[in-house]
């Protein structure tokens, strides 16, 4: 069934374990880390050497993605309670929540209305199918979210969750950067727009740009989620 490449087959045998999966990725985002220390440049972005190296692991030694997901739907389970960790932050800095609900609120609707809008018009322009539309609107939100709205729209996971990605380690990689570039000087408006843009992994960056950034983009999680649940059937329609 596999390629015999000097006894692969019989190691494919060790490998079938879920403790593969995990130490294969605890041990590439390691090597993305020390990466990016060295650099000390957004570029060299800790997740997406991560899954480069992963995903070239499995490729290069011809070994089934299957294997990997017996280790890597552990590491999965851990992303709702990653996610509801973040209130905390929140919490810690809810009298400037407080203050700015109002900016909070418009802000996220007008973030999350715009993302769907343009994904919209890209997959007209391109001349793509609903399914591929319904799939990808959800993409700037948290995955347990973005699953739910692009299975109830008709969408296909896979692609869903390969949006999701995408959107978050762009978002980690180039917060910092075009808050510069646009000269965003607020803390709260950086949090929310790197929160309303690539969710959970771009409020890692968040957090590390400061608090009251990473305790608007954690709230700007939720409230982008609570308005794609609620708008994107509107941009199938």
């Amino acid at each position: 069934m596999y390629k015999d490449i000097g006894g692969i087959v019989p190691m494919l045998e060790l490998l079938d374990t879920p403790m593969f999966g995990i130490v294969l990725s605890i041990a590439t985002y390691a090597i993305g880390l020390a990466l990016f220390k060295l650099a000390k440049t957004p570029l060299v972005n800790p997740l997406a050497i991560a899954m480069f190296l992963s995903g070239g692991f499995l490729v290069v030694f011809h070994i089934p993605l299957s294997y990997y997901d017996k280790g890597g739907s552990f590491i999965a389970m851990f992303l709702a309670p990653a996610t509801a960790v973040l209130a905390l932050s929140i919490y810690r800095q809810r009298i400037v929540v407080g203050e700015n609900l109002l900016p909070i609120v418009l802000g996220t609707l007008t973030g999350s209305l715009a993302s769907m809008a343009t994904i919209t018009l890209l997959c007209k322009w391109l001349g793509l199918d609903d399914v591929v539309l319904a799939s990808m609107l959800p993409k700037s939100v948290t995955t347990p979210i973005a699953l739910a709205v692009s299975l109830q729209l008709g969408g296909v996971p896979a692609l869903t969750i390969a949006m999701v990605i995408i959107t978050g380690v762009s978002g980690n990689i180039f917060a910092p950067l075009l808050v510069k570039v646009f000269h965003v000087k607020d803390p709260v408006a950086q949090g929310l727009g790197i929160g309303c843009c690539s969710h959970v992994v771009g409020t890692s960056k968040a957090l590390e740009i400061g608090k009251i950034q990473g305790a608007m983009s954690s709230i700007a999680i939720s409230f982008s989620g609570l308005f794609t649940v609620l708008f994107a059937p509107l941009f199938l329609r």
